[in-house]
């Protein structure tokens, strides 16, 4: 079993994939790969920055005993 990427790594590789598509002349199909690949590890980093908004709420919870939550801005 693979270990999934910290949202470091998703984030490292995103750049690296926009470079890619912004600065090479790549044909069509290794473009649309590109495109697919970052899409995917789009979906992957919002998951994990999710699953870290949950945590840092159990912690603030647990901690104070109540929960108080801001939205966080984008």
């Amino acid at each position: 079993m693979s270990e999934q990427p910290s949202f470091g790594e998703e984030l490292e590789r995103l750049e690296a994939i926009v470079r890619s598509l912004e600065d090479t002349d790549l044909d069509l199909d290794e473009a649309l790969g590109l495109f697919q690949e970052g899409v995917e590890r789009l979906k992957n980093a919002r998951a994990l920055l999710k699953d870290t908004e949950l945590a840092v709420k159990k912690v603030v919870r647990g901690a104070k005993g109540s929960l108080r939550t801001e939205d966080f801005e984008a």
